[in-house]
Order: structure tokens, then sequence, then C-alpha cells
């Protein structure tokens, strides 16, 4: 076969009247749960996940079993639906993989964009190998055959009334088991409602924080706020620095001073961690302690101080500090 034969054939193999029909309606199922995902207001619909179970649970595989398996002797229905649900779950798990060791990770949308690709990229090849192989030879989906099989099945014509109710049971429990399914998926119990807060040192990691340096150089420092209130979350971070004795007669603590060194307004989506750098600087040498308040949707007045703001905050942590005489110049 010269390469005029060859291009030929891939012209007619993707010409419209040539694509078969079950290639057509998985690619539109895969177009129509990448809006259900992304489009918004659809996206909080039971139709998102009506639409994207399939393309994890079913349709990888049936694309992958399609390319390998383009003749309609190589495997029987049963076969092929078996090994559509059983590759896709192979195939997804190493994709998710795959993604783990890039720079992308495993999130939404490089799942979707891998799964997109890699069945987009199995329905072409099925629908080459299809179209080269004799028109008798091509496997179609046989739905007439296969709906009044299921009918003979379910309702033979030798089957009593009792026989007919009970099959009709059998339908709605199915029916029934899906739907609760789907139900308890797009609605799932909420866990318990939290949110990070934490600070990391140099290099990103909870160590090595600022706590001795001089009066009035730059400290620098890495804080984390991580929502999972089943929300949007506005939150603000104050830093305070703080000098704090303890009276050992009488077992209490006492904030002599409390000094606002800044404050940070941060919207954090759901399910979502956020993390910024934030520079302080300290002026007076008998702060011995850094307080990082963190509120969700407002914050208290100036009236309310020391530690009666600490207990008002949503998240409080704090570094002792050891802030020496700043150096003298000249």
């Amino acid at each position: 076969m010269n390469e005029d034969e060859k291009l030929d054939n891939i012209i007619t193999a993707f010409s419209p009247e040539r694509i078969f029909k079950d290639i057509i309606v998985i690619f539109i199922w895969l177009i129509l749960a990448v809006i259900f995902i992304y489009t918004p207001i659809l996206n909080q619909t039971p139709l998102r996940v009506v639409f994207a179970l399939p393309v994890v649970l079913f349709i990888p595989g049936y694309a992958l079993i399609a390319a390998l398996f383009p003749g309609n002797k190589d495997i029987d229905g049963i076969e092929r639906t078996a090994l559509s649900f059983g590759l896709s779950i192979a195939v997804v798990p190493l994709i998710g993989l795959g993604l783990n060791y890039t720079p992308w990770g495993i999130r939404l949308d490089p799942i979707v964009t891998s799964l997109v690709i890699f069945t987009t990229a199995m329905l072409v090849i099925a629908q080459y190998r299809r179209s080269i192989i004799p028109d008798e030879e091509q496997y179609r989906v046989p739905l007439k055959p296969m709906i009044e099989e299921a009918k003979g099945e379910l309702f033979p014509k030798e089957s009593t009334k009792l026989d007919r109710i009970l099959s009709i049971v059998l339908i709605i429990s199915i029916i029934a088991a899906i739907g609760t399914t789907i139900f308890v998926i797009v609605v799932p119990k909420e866990g318990e409602k939290f949110t990070e807060f934490y600070i990391l040192g140099e290099e990103g990691m909870a160590a090595d924080y600022p706590t001795k340096f001089y009066a009035n150089t730059d400290q620098n420092i890495t804080i984390g706020v991580g929502n999972h209130e089943y929300r949007d979350i506005n939150y603000f971070v104050e830093l305070f620095a703080v000098n704090q004795t303890f009276n050992e007669i009488t077992n209490t603590s006492k904030i002599n001073t409390m000094e606002l060194l800044g404050r940070k307004e941060i919207t954090v989506a759901d399910n979502t961690t956020e993390e910024f750098d934030y520079t302080f600087s300290v002026k007076d040498p008998d702060v011995n302690k850094i307080e990082f308040l963190l509120f969700a949707d407002s914050y208290p007045d100036s009236s309310v101080t020391k530690f009666e703001r600490i207990n008002e905050s949503y998240r409080d942590l704090h570094l002792w500090v050891d802030v020496r005489e700043p150096i003298k110049t000249g």
C-alpha cells in the first residue's frame, strides 16, 4: 500500500458517514461530562455526577477495548462490557499515578484533561482500525438484538404473571439502587468542619523559625491557612509583638504590652489552602513573644486587647523570641 492509498484510507475512515454510532455517543458523552464539570450552575446539579462517573468507571476502558478489538468476532458483548469496566478501573489510577510525578499533580484539571486526551486518542484509533477491515467484520453495538434479548430474558413468553411482577420489581430495585448511589455521591454527609492555621520557617519547613534576632531587622515567615469549612471564607491574620511575663507565685501569665505588627486579609475557597510570605520587624527589645491570630469573616475592634483578643480568635499560634538590642552604627 503506497502513501496515497494510506492517506485515502485515513480520509475515508473519518468521513462523517463512516463514523460508528457508539464512538459518536461516547465522544458526545465526553463533551457533556466536561461541560457539566466546569460550567457554573450545571456543576452544582446531580447531572454532573451522572455524566462524570462513566468517564471514570466505563468510558476509558470501552475506548481502549474498541481500539484493541475492532472486529465483531474478537470478543463478545459481555466480555467487552466487563473488560470496559475492568480496564477503566486499571487505566484511571495509572493516569493518576503518572500525574503524581508531574508538575501538575493529582488535581481535577489535569485528571480531566488526561482522561479526555486518552479517551479521544483511543476513539480515533478504534475508528480507523474498524474502518480498514471488511464491513461484515466491523464491530457495531447490536442495540436491537440486545434489547430483544433482554426483553426475552426478563419477560419470556412462557412466564407467568407472578414472574413478570418479580421481573418488574427487580428492575425497579436496580434503578432504586443506582439512584441511591448517585444521591449518596451527590449529597455527601458533611464531615468535621475545621481550619488549618500554620507557620513555616526557612525553605517552607516547620523548622528554623526566626526566634533570635535584632530589633528593627526584617524577619520572614510563611503563613498558611487551609479552609475545610464547606464554604468560602474571608480570613484575617493579625501579628502582635508581645511582652508576656509569668508569675510563679500566682501561677498566672500577664501580657504587659501587645503591639499590632500587621494585619492581612485573605479569602480562601472551600477545601483549598493558601500560603503567603510575611515580613515583620520588632522595635522593642523587651518583646519575647510573637502572637499570630486568625479570625474568620470579621475581627474585633481595637478595644478588645491582650488575652481577650487571643481568646476571641478562631485560631492562634505563637513564637517565643529573643529580641536583642538593635545594632548601633557609627
